[in-house]
């Protein structure tokens, strides 16, 4: 977790070798940002969790093409892991990141430590939280109670210290999506939600900071949740537009591999989450699953 001594220091040595201007606290995250917006450029952030790769990097690219000057928050969230999730072992290649970054003309790092963000308390239990009513329960929040309760906290602290034009996402992340959207709109935030597209490795595999975790024979049962959205795809392009069919030719891919545990896979409104029975309009198509110890999400988007 970026905090530690041995991270400071070494956050330090890269500002001096880097024209990024790296902040580690929120004064200087939020006087950077102001400076930025004050000289009239329109600012775009790009949250991560760091360990990044080139996903992250295609948001920071499309956050270039579409504003004046770009910022990127690097900040491995505690409050949305579970207690039995990976946040002890999730990557944190700090100088590397940093590296890309300045690449990639990045103006602003804004990379807290923990107490930074969250002062009084690193519980679940206490503090002040964001909460998507109606949503949060659904699909990977479903799985992983609480997770997007965490999730929308840190995007909204994101937002109130950074007050960025816009903000951009990735769809692989497509649940996380609709909640911060839902989350903008209800909170009336002045920041344009921009979603970028699905970033694959060039056997099909989305990518993920969490992909890393996979030893060979693990990356190669991986697949088939590709091939899974691709058996969808087919029968739509095919004329099938009844969820449940459209699913269970999913499952039957899926059961081919059975080292690979199922979460769900669901048809859903990309607004709303709720389950689909015809595809007559926009219709997200969302799998989850555990490959060994590590879980991996993906999706389609299906438009008739």
């Amino acid at each position: 977790m970026i905090g530690s001594s041995g991270d400071l220091k070494c956050r330090s040595e890269v500002q001096i070798a880097l024209s990024m201007k790296i902040c580690s606290s929120i004064a200087e995250g939020r006087a950077a940002c102001r400076a930025a917006r004050a000289s009239g450029k329109r600012l775009g952030l790009v949250p991560t969790m760091g360990a990044l790769h080139e996903g992250h990097l295609s948001l920071v690219r499309a956050a270039r093409a579409q504003c004046d000057a770009v910022a990127v928050s690097i900040f491995v969230n505690p409050t949305q892991f579970g207690p039995k999730e990976d946040l002890a072992k999730y990557p944190r290649p700090f100088d590397r990141d940093c590296r890309l970054l300045e690449k990639e003309g990045v103006e602003i790092l804004f990379a807290p430590a923990v107490e930074e963000i969250y002062p009084k308390s690193n519980s679940n239990a206490e503090g002040t939280w964001v909460v998507v009513e109606g949503l949060s329960e659904k699909l990977d929040g479903r799985s992983r109670p609480g997770h997007f309760r965490g999730v929308t906290t840190i995007v909204s602290k994101l937002f109130h210290i950074l007050e960025p034009e816009a903000a951009f996402f990735g769809q692989k992340d497509a649940a996380q999506l609709a909640v911060i959207r839902r989350m903008v709109c209800d909170l009336n935030f002045a920041v344009e939600i921009v979603a970028c597209p699905i970033v694959r490795e060039s056997d099909g595999l989305a990518m993920s900071s969490r992909n890393a975790y996979l030893d060979g024979e693990e990356r190669r049962h991986a697949l088939v949740l590709q091939r899974s959205l691709q058996e969808t795809r087919q029968r739509f392009q095919a004329g099938e537009r009844t969820a449940a069919r459209l699913i269970a030719a999913a499952m039957e891919v899926l059961a081919r591999v059975p080292q690979v545990a199922l979460d769900y896979f669901e048809m859903v409104d990309p607004e709303t989450l709720d389950p689909v029975e015809q595809v007559s309009q926009a219709t997200l198509v969302a799998v989850a699953a555990y490959v060994g110890s590590t879980r991996l999400i993906d999706n389609t988007v299906l438009n008739p």
